[in-house]
């Protein structure tokens, strides 16, 4: 495949390179000949092995853990290329990282996202494209086109395979979710719930309730992120105390960190589906009750219509 103004390139890091290689198979390019790796004392050391002189370059980096190692690659890749005389550089970031602090919580605390963004657009890269940003504002961190792609189609194409759409209801885990839970009914025709969490006072546990009917309901929690797994797991308990049949989750991200995948497989959850924007641990990959969906197909889409200048919202509408 090239581009509309000269060849594509595609360049990965070391985040997550089994999506990186799947992407490549799709878009029928091979991954670029290129070394990205370590000294001794642990600085990145980086060098382009092919010419990509004018060149249409996209990286292929999610900035999980380690965030700052995987942030800090995508940066030096960047500057490689910029002088290597790339016509063009689009940071693929799948996931994220630093999207939860997108605000300040509190005095003489930072807005890290927007250095982030900063760190990225000052470091050459000319397009952003990543995967359901934490919060949809944070496009307007970056000073260049972003394009945050949705992972729902996939998920729902999914859902609509293995549920009776008929007796399902979307759930928000949270009330800050219920926009990303309402457009996912949407796309499905399904009622939605929300879970109310509050701690009355400080050191009592913390309380669920659940607007909507669920009795008798597959419920499907539907949200961005899931690092430590406890709302989620809180969240199944109080939908199943509430007469839920069973209860699923449809996390773009899983961040999974600590006991969360012991947490989440000791669980009432039915299953938690996840996608490969974050590489799957071993733990993530034998455990009984969690799945992952690909998102390469979607991505590749993403980058060849983005390469051609064809639209990249439709592959939404």
């Amino acid at each position: 495949m090239s581009a509309k103004n000269g060849a594509i390139k595609l360049v990965a890091g070391n985040s997550n390179r089994a999506l990186s290689e799947a992407i490549a198979a799709y878009l029928a390019v091979p991954l670029t000949q290129a070394t990205v790796r370590r000294f001794a004392d642990m600085e990145i050391f980086v060098e382009i092995q092919e010419n990509v002189r004018g060149s249409d370059v996209f990286i292929l980096q999610s900035t999980s853990f380690p965030a700052n190692d995987h942030l800090m690659e995508l940066l030096i890749i960047t500057d490689a290329l910029r002088r290597a005389s790339a016509r063009r550089i689009t940071a693929v970031l799948p996931y994220f990282g630093y999207a939860r602090q997108d605000r300040k919580v509190g005095g003489r605390t930072p807005i890290s996202a927007k250095l982030v963004a900063n760190l990225i657009t000052h470091s050459g890269v000319d397009r952003v494209m990543t995967v359901d940003l934490h919060a949809a504002q944070i496009q307007g961190f970056f000073d260049i086109p972003t394009d945050n792609l949705y992972a729902s189609p996939v998920m729902v194409r999914d859902l609509k395979e293995r549920y009776d759409l008929k007796r399902t209801t979307v759930v928000s885990p949270d009330v800050g979710g219920v926009v990303r839970a309402r457009g996912f009914s949407k796309r499905i025709d399904a009622p939605l719930a929300i879970i109310d969490k509050r701690r009355e006072r400080a050191g009592e546990s913390e309380v669920m309730n659940v607007i909507g009917d669920v009795e008798g309901r597959d419920c499907v929690l539907i949200d961005d992120i899931v690092d430590s797994g406890g709302t989620l797991v809180n969240a199944a308990d109080a939908l199943l105390k509430n007469g839920a049949l069973s209860v699923s989750a449809y996390i773009t991200h899983g961040v999974l960190s600590g006991g969360a995948v012991a947490r989440v497989t000791a669980s009432k959850l039915k299953e938690l589906v996840i996608t490969d924007s974050i590489q799957p641990t071993e733990a993530v990959r034998v455990a009984r009750n969690i799945r992952v969906l690909s998102i390469a197909t979607l991505m590749g889409q993403a980058i060849g219509r983005t390469a051609s200048e064809e639209s990249v919202s439709s592959l939404f509408d």
